[in-house]
């Protein structure tokens, strides 16, 4: 299977394609946020650095993300292909990848671009319920995810509640940041020939179907399931 890096605007449905892929073709999925936690809690040097990093509020260091990233992609379970989520966020960073993969001998495989309305996003984020009981997620602008007793949980009765930042101050800022901080990403893999655009407007199972189209066109035709 192709390595594949997703690059979505918050809502855009990344996290789901990402659980999809990996629950159809059994891919690695290498979230930065969930490396670094884990690489934290290790007690080799690394681990000590990031951990020292977390606990004063530091960002860490693009150095260290991507020998982290080297830890993960030197696992053998990565040999049949692993999906990027949440980097390279910058181009410098796509720079160091692109190095890294050189000294591991890894391809760097293909960049899908998640592409949705922002109105519809809007009704993605400020929509969104989550269960205090079993973290199901519901929206109540879907009619497919309206839970069917107003803030109640469908699947154990739990009660929803609606994250702090899923309002539209709090989107505009994330979004503008990300028009900002990701166009000269995508131009970046676009120059390569490696970035191809997907439409997540139409909700997961098609945004699914047009990725499984595009692998299988690339040639990546094989179904684990």
């Amino acid at each position: 299977m192709k390595n594949l890096i997703l690059i979505a605007a918050p809502g855009a449905g990344k996290g789901t394609l990402a659980n999809d892929l990996k629950e159809k073709y059994h891919y690695v999925h290498i979230s930065t946020g969930d490396l670094l936690r884990e690489a934290a809690t290790k007690g080799d040097e690394l681990g000590k650095q990031i951990h020292e990093m977390q606990t004063k509020g530091m960002l860490v260091s693009d150095e260290i993300v991507v020998s982290a990233l080297k830890n993960r992609l030197m696992d053998p379970s990565c040999d049949n292909g692993y999906i990027l989520d949440g980097y390279p966020r910058t181009v410098k960073q796509a720079q160091m990848y692109d190095n890294l993969l050189k000294e591991l001998n890894k391809d760097l495989g293909i960049v899908i671009v998640l592409d949705i309305e922002k109105e519809l996003l809007i009704k993605r984020i400020t929509g969104r319920r989550l269960c205090h009981g079993c973290d199901a997620i519901y929206n109540i602008y879907n009619p497919e995810l309206t839970p069917k007793a107003p803030n109640t949980c469908d699947k154990c009765g739990g009660e929803l509640y609606q994250r702090s930042d899923d309002n539209l101050e709090s989107f505009e800022t994330r979004y503008n940041t990300y028009l900002e901080k990701t166009q000269p990403l995508i131009d970046y893999y676009n120059n390569k020939g490696c970035l191809y655009r997907i439409n997540s407007s139409s909700g997961s199972k098609e945004t699914l179907k047009q990725v499984v189209e595009l692998l299988n066109k690339l040639g990546d035709s094989i179904d684990k399931n």
